[in-house]
């Protein structure tokens, strides 16, 4: 099954590692409307990538704000 590219949401944040039970990792895995996330830690832009069928860039920034770091959409 192939995934729609205008679901897939990139963003630039200052995310340097993910830990189980992560503020990060807790916040995206708990959101209902995400279906599958990643964060490139060694990526120099700390890349977080987002596939949902319904959220907007802003509703993913402002979850991502709300628990302390920085994000910013890449286009």
């Amino acid at each position: 099954m192939e995934t729609n590219l205008n679901t897939i949401h990139i963003f630039k944040t200052n995310i340097t590692t993910i830990a189980p039970n992560c503020l990060a990792q807790i916040a995206l895995d708990s959101h209902e409307e995400i279906q599958q996330w990643s964060i490139d830690c060694e990526d120099v832009d700390c890349v977080l990538r987002v596939v949902s069928q319904t959220m907007q860039p802003e509703a993913i920034i402002s979850i991502i704000t709300r628990i302390g770091y920085d994000c910013q959409e890449l286009s």
